[in-house]
This record gives structure tokens, sequence and C-alpha cells, in this order.
């Protein structure tokens, strides 16, 4: 029995209990828990009866828990005020849930019940003319999180990413590297390929403060790409190409990965002919410029979600310009459209800055009164700014601190750590290297995670890497003591075994199976909510949970042999969970830390 199926039984026997007393089937049954353990494991509200039975609360809980036999199941259910609390027997709650969650493995906290769905995750999106930074971190531990719980959930899923490769500010690294340069490359340099261009883009910079006219060269730049000038272009080829090679190796640090890339430089001239379409359809005007100069074609957003201008007109949002020439909001029509027919898609996500919040609320208004049927699963996952303490860390392209530095800051941190842990037998350089990986980039993953995704985050490198707090690390170790645990038990030929459970039932083993049989809700409100984070808290309470357990009893050496197999079946079962739910934010997991 696994915990959806306990819930449904104790329900149904609540169902049968309340028509037994009061000859009809109750309303709005739903299990919650006690806030203490010592009041049993599940409770049951009785305020949506009263208007239904025409009695208290309090009454209707007393004459129906009195209704409820005690069986394989239920143990004891007795009236506490307005709700019926529920104690499951040992048996269920500490054999068979541990059981199925070791059995089930990964499995054991997926739901079968929703409908699946296609469905685009696009995240990322970085610029081609600088490095990956702190704020693509957050974006893409968020994307590949929500990416993973999805297809957890059944789902079948697209990790896309849209790169931004053409524009004003490409042509900028372009013409700094084409006139400073003297045809040096990455290898050359004995740097990545990002980080190269990235230092281009950055004199182009210092330069344009001491020659205005650079941006004039830049556009004239801008424009010969555009008009296909194969010098313009074989140079924009070779740069990219220097820096997609960059992003792959960050991409593959930090575990990132995409099933598809759209590219601007396909997608720009996107969007004109559905401008077109919308025209004839009147769901876009034509209306005049306030100059009266041309006419620009233009969304009137709808009032009861966008309000009035102080005019009293509608809000509108312009689509094309009076020239013929399109906006990112033209692009970004056409690209969702292009998305949609390439994939069959039932949803399209769009992990972004909370920055176009605006902007995303008026693409989709635009996409439902086209009426394509997937309009309504477009979502806009948006998350807040990063910051480090000031002082902390320097970047090598300028003043944003770039990805590939912070991973590396945070690895040297967890290797001091691991080598203070391990001073009495040293580990291989090749261990080592492997573990600090590891760590690291689950401790990073972790706190950029473990906040809902609008909330800013000031990041704290000495924080993230703690073992002790809330932080990724404090998780892995909870798992790497578990492993430990019962490699040692497994020496000594004691295993994790279905034994008698009814040694069990201390505060803090309740606890400890509490957070595991609410691992599958907390797993399914991650899914419908897109809310990675309320599973990174869940992660940390149960491995915080095992911690108070563990320091308060002992598991090998527990009193008797029944009792230490039946505590390795539960820790068994936490060690599962951890590394199930590690795994579905991205975080991997070490035997040994």
């Amino acid at each position: 029995m696994d915990s959806g199926q306990l819930k449904e039984s104790i329900l149904t026997q609540i169902e049968h209990a309340a028509e037994k007393t009061f000859g009809t089937s109750p309303d709005g049954l739903n299990l919650v828990y006690p806030p203490g353990v010592d009041m049993g494991d599940f409770a049951c509200g009785c305020f949506p009866m009263a208007k239904q039975y025409r009695r208290s609360p309090n009454d209707i809980a007393l004459k129906i828990a009195k209704n409820i036999p005690s069986g394989e199941i239920i143990q004891k259910a007795e009236a506490s005020g307005p709700y019926i609390n529920i104690k499951v027997s040992n048996a269920v709650l500490f054999g068979e849930i541990c059981s199925e969650i070791i059995k089930k493995q990964e499995k054991f906290c997926t739901p079968n019940t929703s409908p699946k769905k296609r469905v685009m995750v696009e995240y990322l999106s970085p610029n081609t003319n600088k490095p990956l930074h702190l704020g693509h971190l957050r974006n893409g531990a968020l994307g590949m999180a929500v990416a993973n719980i999805l297809m957890a959930a059944g789902h079948h899923v697209v990790k896309a990413n849209l790169i931004n490769n053409r524009g004003v500010h490409i042509c900028k690294s372009m013409l700094a590297w084409q006139r400073w340069g003297n045809d040096t490359s990455p290898k050359s340099e004995g740097i990545k390929g990002d980080h190269f261009v990235g230092k281009w883009y950055v004199k182009y910079a210092q330069e344009a403060e001491k020659d205005p006219g650079l941006e004039t060269e830049v556009q004239k730049m801008l424009q010969r790409w555009e008009a296909g000038d194969p010098e313009i272009v074989k140079l924009w080829k070779m740069m990219n190409d220097w820096v997609y090679e960059g992003f792959s190796e960050t991409y593959k640090k930090f575990g990132l990965n995409f099933d598809v890339f759209y590219y601007e430089s396909d997608t720009y001239k996107l969007g004109k002919d559905i401008i077109a379409k919308g025209l004839e359809k009147q769901i876009f005007q034509k209306i005049l410029r306030d100059n009266g100069a041309g006419e620009n074609v233009v969304f009137h957003l709808p009032v009861e979600k966008f309000g009035l201008e102080k005019n009293g007109n509608p809000k509108k949002i312009t689509v094309l310009r009076d020239d013929g020439t399109s906006l990112y909001m033209t692009q970004d029509i056409g690209t969702a459209i292009l998305k949609a027919t390439d994939h069959n898609l039932d949803r399209s996500i769009y992990v972004v800055g909370s920055e176009q919040v605006h902007h995303f609320q008026c693409l989709f208004e635009i996409l439902k009164a086209f009426e394509y049927p997937w309009a309504d699963g477009c979502y806009h996952l948006s998350y807040g700014m990063v910051y480090l303490p000031e002082g902390k860390m320097k970047s090598r392209e300028g003043k944003i601190v770039d990805a590939d530095d912070l991973i590396e800051e945070i690895e040297n941190l967890a290797a001091q750590e691991i080598c203070r842990r391990n001073e009495e037998n040293p580990l291989s350089e090749q261990e080592l290297k492997y573990r600090k990986q590891i760590i690291g980039q689950g401790a990073i993953k972790f706190y950029l995670l473990r906040v809902r995704a609008m909330q800013d985050i000031h990041f704290d490198p000495q924080e993230s890497i703690s073992f002790d707090g809330f932080t990724g690390p404090y998780c892995q170790y909870a798992y790497a003591r578990i492993s430990g645990i019962l490699r040692n038990a497994e020496n000594l030929g004691l295993t994790a075994a279905y034994g008698d459970s009814n040694l069990l039932g201390n505060d803090e083993e309740l606890q400890l199976i509490r957070h595991l049989v609410r691992f599958p809700e907390e797993f399914e409100i991650s899914v419908n909510d897109l809310t990675p984070s309320r599973l990174a808290v869940h992660i940390f309470n149960t491995a915080k949970a095992f911690n108070q357990f563990y320091n308060k009893h002992q598991v090998i050496h527990a009193d008797t042999k029944e009792l230490a197999k039946a505590r390795l079946l539960l820790i068994k079962a936490a060690g599962t969970a951890l590394k199930t739910g590690l795994n579905l934010i991205g975080i991997d997991v070490l035997e040994r830390m």
C-alpha cells in the first residue's frame, strides 16, 4: 500500500461511518495532518459537513469517530474538537509504506491520475555576446527542475533554448574583434569561447566611451549582416560558434540539457504574416502615430485585465511599425506558433525574468485572440533577481558574475570542506574532483531553488556550501549518512526488513514517516503549481527529520535486532525519498561525502 492508497482507504472508512451515522454520504471530506504526531497520523475536519447535517462540527466528529471501527489500517479514531484524529496501524504506516517506497524507487511519488500533455519548457535564452552569468544559473536551475518534475509526472516535455544570436549587441563584439582582435581565437588565447567573445564586448563598451562614432559603425555592420554580406556573415558564424562551444561546456558542467534549439537569426522575421492575418480578422488595427507620419499596427489590450489609459482609451501594444519593421512582440508571436506547430504542444512554459511580465501578458492575450487551442496553456514562469554580497566575487568580463566563475568558486569551497572532513583519510585527486563537483553544483542549485521563483535571492557562497542548515549539501549529507549506515549494517549481516513495525512509534520515527507519506502530495503540488521550491523545502524537512531521529536513536545498535531491522527499513525508505527528490530538482547524490 502506498500513501495515496492509504489516504483513500481512510477517507472511504470515514465516509462509510458518516453514512451509517447520518444516513447520507458526507460532503467535503479531506485529510490533513495534526499539528503534533502524538495526536495521530491524519485528521479530518468536519466543518464542511456542518450545514449538510445541521449539527456542530464538534458533534459530527464525536459521532462519526464512534462508528469508525479499528482494523488492519485504522488502529484508532477519536474526536478532538471539530476534527476526527486517525491513528494508522504501525504495520501499514511503517511496514507497507516504507516497503512500497523502496520497491517503487524513483516512481514512488509519481501520481498516475493527471492527463498527460505535450509541454515545452523554454529556458536560459542567452545572448551570444557574453558568457552565461549568475542570473542564467537561476534560470537554468529553475528550467531543468520544472522539466524534470513534469517528466516525472508523465508529461512529454520538450526542453527548448531560444538563443539570441543576432542584433546590434552581437555586432558590438564582432566589430571590436575585427578592429582589435589581430586574428586571435579562443584556442590561441587559451580561454573558453564565450569568455573570449565577452572580452570583446567589454572592449567595445570601453572604446565607445572614447569614440561615439563606433555606434554608427556597429549599426552599419548590422545592416550588412541583414543584407547577407558574406564577409560579415562569415565573421558572425565564426564568433557565434566560439560562443556555442563555450556555452556547451557550461551546460554540461551545470547539468543543463536541451532537446531543441531555436535561434533568433532564424525567427526574427517571423510574425509579419500573422499580423497581416490578424488585420484581416480585425484582431489588430492600424492607427496613426502621434506625429501623424504613418500608421502602426496595434493590439488593443482587454480592459478587464489591463485597464484604461489616462485619456480613457483602452491600452494598446504595437505589433508592427509603420515602416513595416517588426518588434520583439512580432517575433514572439511567430515563434510561439512555430514551436506549437513543430511539437504539437498543449502547454508552453517560458522561464524568463520578472521584468518581462507585461510582455508575456500581452503576448498570451494576442495568441488567445487568434483562438489557438494551445494559447490557454501558455505560461510565464517569472523569477526575481539574484545578488551576491558586495566584494564576494569578481567577474572576468566586467561587473556581471559569470556562471563559470561562480561554479568554480563554490566547487573550491566544497573541496575545502571535503578535505577538512577527510583529514585522516585523504581522498585521491580524482575522487576529490568528483565530489566537489557534485556538492558544488548541488549547493548552487538548491540555494537558487529553495525559495519561490518570484523572490529575489541574495546568494551567499559560504552559506550555500554549508553542511549544516537550509542547504543542498545538508540534504546530500543526510543521504550519504543513510548510505553509510546501510553499508555498515550489511557488513554486520543486518538488512532492512519488514520486521516488527510495532517496535516503532516514537516521536522522531513518526515525524520521519510523516514526511515520507507527504512526499507524493508535495510532489504533486510542485507539478501543478510549477514550484520546485515546494519540493526543495520538503526534501530539506525530510533530511532534518532523519537527522533528528538519528541523533537521538541507535539504528544498527538498537536494543534488539528486530528493532534494528525495522529502523533500517525506515531509513532506507528515507534515503530513497531524499535521492528521488534531489534528482527531481537536478541535484545528484553521493554515497560518501
